[in-house]
């Protein structure tokens, strides 16, 4: 059996895993309130709303402090470990491990039980990122791989959208503990169609078609490279142009973690929503990710079909992405209205989304095979390094309930983020 464009099918079962990774690891955000009252897990006696929501807050951020050293951890393990045991194994094992890890999220009984479900949770959701540069760097021509990372990175804003809305209609439903485990029972399931439909490489897979194996190898520069056993973490960390990934990641990053871990307690707190409030509007900032992941994708690609060089067409969107960020994160520091909040956030997440996929591409643009999944790893592990001391400070930025400076940071590690690319990077090429 021949399958016409194969490489697109098993991209978009990459695309349906990672929807579901966001819904999995959003479950906690929006539940929070209602998870926090069953479980007795704040004393509110002799309180205040504001102490109240500030208690909540640095509770929230203490048990998404281990969901971010394990996701980090992960981050770095998996990269290695991907190109160690290749991304059909690799994408297996991080299912089955996040998606049972949420489902024992039902059986929660306080802040110990949560804090290693979500650590769990952390190893799992986090390895589809570095495996996904590297499924790419194996399954595209380097012309579409910034399309590809793109249409990846909507999966996941696609799974943002949808969290608040499915989640919301479930809890309100089964309540919250079904709930976990209807939503995490979705990724051991999506492993049958993945390990049928993803045998091999293209170049040994029955399913493809001759035509589209040699459309994919031939447009891929490394398939010059006779020799390649991989770099180890110490020869990536030695060459300048890995910093242009994991600088650049360790800065960008927060800003996307800033959204998805705080998001729903911003406007619960900020705007008094409910479950259902956040569900109508939780999905908003959303869609303008998706749209930037696929347009960053799409323009980065179009330079390199029109014949520019990689240097030129990452460099190029990266800069249009952080242009279109950096205005609406200050704006929106100042905005009282909710609907006008959300809709300037859907623009900083697209262009956050534009930059950031080609930042994720760099790895398959510098190195080749058994070093892309690495160098995605190290600068996985870095991104979340920097979220995690982006953690420790939110709840001190925003004491008294005052947002504006937790927008404020995010807006001063955009430009510092892009001089990393073109300081560290300088030609973005397979050569050094």
């Amino acid at each position: 059996m021949k399958i016409k464009g194969l490489r697109w099918w098993i991209l978009a079962l990459v695309v349906l895993v990672t929807i579901i990774n966001y819904l999995d690891r959003n479950t906690l955000g929006i539940m929070w309130a209602q998870i926090v009252q069953d479980l007795g897990l704040i004393d509110r006696t002799g309180m205040t709303d504001a102490e109240y929501n500030s208690r909540s807050k640095e509770l929230f951020a203490y048990i998404n402090m281990f969901f971010m050293v394990a996701y980090g951890l992960s981050q770095m393990l998996s990269g290695k470990l991907y190109d160690k045991i290749g991304t059909r194994r690799g994408f297996t094992l991080s299912a089955l491990i996040w998606g049972i890890s949420d489902m024992l999220m039902a059986l929660s009984t306080g802040v110990k039980s949560i804090c290693t479900f979500r650590a769990g949770l952390g190893l799992g959701v986090a390895g589809p990122w570095p495996g996904t540069v590297k499924n790419n760097a194996e399954w595209f021509p380097q012309k579409e791989r910034a399309m590809a990372q793109g249409l990846f990175n909507a999966g996941a804003s696609i799974g943002a959208i949808l969290a608040p809305i499915l989640i919301a209609l479930i809890c309100a439903s089964v309540g919250w503990k079904m709930t976990f485990i209807i939503i995490g029972i979705l990724a051991p399931l999506w492993v049958l169609p993945w390990l049928w439909l993803r045998k091999s490489n293209p170049k040994n897979h029955p399913f493809i078609t001759d035509e589209e194996k040699q459309y994919i190898l031939s447009g891929q520069p490394e398939t010059k490279v006779t020799d390649d056993k991989g770099l180890s973490w110490g020869q990536l960390l030695a060459k300048r142009k890995s910093y242009a990934v994991i600088l650049s990641r360790f800065f960008l990053d927060p800003v996307w973690w800033m959204f998805v871990t705080w998001l729903p307690i911003y406007l619960g707190q900020k705007y008094n929503m409910d479950l259902k409030a956040l569900a109508a509007h939780m999905w908003i900032p959303y869609v303008g990710a998706a749209l930037g992941s696929i347009a960053g994708g799409w323009v980065s690609s179009h330079l390199v079909s029109a014949g520019k060089t990689v240097n030129l067409a990452r460099k190029t969107s990266i800069i249009i992405g952080a242009l279109i960020t950096l205005p609406a994160l200050i704006y929106v520091a100042f905005v009282q209205d909710a609907m006008v909040a959300v809709c300037c956030m859907a623009i900083i997440l697209f262009g956050f989304q534009f930059t950031m996929n080609n930042i994720q591409t760099l790895a398959s643009d510098m190195y080749t095979g058994k070093s892309v999944g690495s160098l995605a790893g190290l600068g996985g592990a870095a991104a979340t390094l920097g979220t995690i001391l982006s953690i420790c400070f939110i709840p001190m930025l925003t004491a008294g309930d005052n947002w504006t400076p937790f927008f404020i940071m995010g807006a001063s590690l955009v430009p510092i983020s892009v001089c990393c690319v073109f300081l560290f990077g300088r030609n973005i090429s397979h050569e050094d």
